[in-house]
């Protein structure tokens, strides 16, 4: 299904199968976008991650949107439910992922940390839509942060565990802050060294 918004972008709706299951939040609860980025090859690999079953409650690990390379937006997870996507912020949080390869395949080896792919201007403008959209639907949404910012833990390296990388990178270094946060009416949350939250 398609939902047309004020800002003219439309919203596929494609529920991951355990969407059902997930626990309920109240809409005045959310007041944080989460910006991620898949790390995966290709929004279908996005999905089967998404759909791999976790924990005992039979969901897993997902986003709330994603948004392809094109600017195709799909919405995996409805608002009022709550997604597992960043450890400590998930019951305020929308989730929107960006497909981009990040550091897939080799995520924690530490010979291979950069992230060369940039963000393509359509893909940009469509998450720049939709957070002006999501403000619109979410009266308390105010504030953005990437995920980066939030979880910031370090662990052993694939490759060698004597050495130390970064659990989480995304959006990363090439994400285009200045632009979006130049044209989402959102506040962008310093770094967070500390969180609570198990999942994700």
């Amino acid at each position: 299904m398609h939902c047309r918004s004020p800002g003219e972008l439309s919203i596929i709706d494609a529920p991951l199968p355990y969407a059902g299951r997930l626990e309920r939040r109240a809409l005045s609860s959310i007041d944080l976008a989460v910006i991620h980025c898949t790390e995966l090859p290709d929004i279908d690999s996005a999905r089967e991650y998404g759909e791999r079953l976790l924990y005992p409650s039979g969901t897993g690990n997902s986003g709330h949107y994603y948004i392809d390379r094109d600017g195709t937006v799909l919405r995996y997870v409805p608002d009022e439910r709550i997604a597992h996507h960043v450890r400590g912020y998930n019951d305020r949080a929308i989730g929107i992922e960006l497909v981009n390869t990040g550091r897939y395949p080799d995520w924690l080896d530490s010979r291979r940390q950069q992230m060369r792919e940039r963000y393509p201007d359509a893909q940009v403008d469509a998450l720049i839509v939709l957070l002006r959209q999501l403000r619109h639907d979410l009266p308390s949404l105010h504030f953005i942060a990437g995920h980066d910012d939030l979880d910031r833990e370090s662990v052993p390296a694939s490759d060698d565990r004597n050495r130390q990388v970064r659990r989480k990178r995304d959006p990363g270094p090439l994400f285009p802050w200045d632009r979006v946060e130049r044209g989402a009416p959102l506040i962008r949350l310093p770094s967070a060294p500390e969180f609570g939250d198990p999942a994700v």
